[in-house]
C-alpha cells in the first residue's frame, strides 16, 4: 500500500481523487489544515501541480500528490487554460466562471465550441525526486448549463464520448471512466506501480 498527502484543499477534487485512487490501493491523507494555500503562479499546469506537491512535502515531510486542471477552449485561444479556477477573478465561484465562459462564447456556433479538459498530476517525494503524468478529454462547450453532478465547468463540458451529456449529467462512475482527472490519476497509479 502506498500513502501520500493530498495537496488539494478543494473538497470536490479531493473526493474525486479519493474515489479514483482508493480502489487501487493508494491511501490519501488529507492536507493538514494549518498548511497555507500555495500561490499557483506557474505558467503551466505542470508548474502549478509541482508547486503544490513540493509545498506539501516541505510542510509534512511526507510524499505528496497534487494536481492542476485547466479547460482549454479553442475559440478563445486556449483560455481559460491555466487560469481556469480564477477565470472570473481571484475569488470567483464555479457559477461565476461558467457565466463568464458562456458570455465569452455567446454567438459561437456549436461546431466551433471545441475544448479539452486537461489534468496534470504530480508526485513529489521528501528526497527531492518527482514525476508528473497527465490526462485529457476532448469535447464541446454547451450553450447552457445542464446537470447537477460534478463541479466547476462540468455543467458546460460535453465529453466526446458522453452521448451528448455534460459531465454534470454523468454518474460518478461514468465521469471517472472517461474524464481528464480519471485518465490522469489512472496514469499516476500505473506509474506508482512501476516504482
Amino acid at each position: 500500500m502506498k500513502t501520500f498527502v493530498l495537496a488539494t484543499a478543494n473538497p470536490d477534487k479531493a473526493r474525486e481523487i479519493e474515489e479514483i485512487l482508493s480502489p487501487i490501493g493508494i491511501t490519501l491523507l488529507a492536507r493538514p489544515t494549518e498548511v497555507p494555500d500555495v500561490v499557483e503562479d506557474g505558467e503551466t499546469l505542470e508548474d502549478n501541480a509541482l508547486l503544490k506537491a513540493r509545498a506539501l512535502v516541505d510542510a509534512t515531510g511526507r510524499a505528496a500528490i497534487a494536481d492542476d486542471t485547466g479547460l482549454f477552449v479553442d475559440a478563445l485561444g486556449g483560455a481559460p487554460g491555466v487560469l481556469s479556477a480564477r477565470y472570473a477573478g481571484d475569488h470567483a465561484t464555479y457559477a461565476d466562471n461558467c457565466r463568464k465562459l458562456l458570455a465569452e462564447l455567446h454567438g459561437v456556433a456549436m461546431s466551433d465550441r471545441t475544448a479539452r479538459f486537461r489534468t496534470v498530476a504530480a508526485v513529489a517525494y521528501p528526497d527531492g525526486s518527482w514525476f508528473v503524468v497527465d490526462g485529457e478529454v476532448e469535447g464541446l462547450i454547451a450553450e447552457a448549463e445542464s446537470g447537477s453532478n460534478g463541479f466547476g465547468y462540468d455543467p458546460l463540458f460535453m465529453p466526446e464520448t458522453g452521448r451528448g451529456r455534460t459531465m454534470a449529467q454523468l454518474s460518478s462512475d461514468e465521469k471517472h471512466a472517461l474524464s481528464h482527472r480519471g485518465n490522469a490519476f489512472r496514469a499516476l497509479a500505473e506509474a506508482l506501480a512501476d516504482r
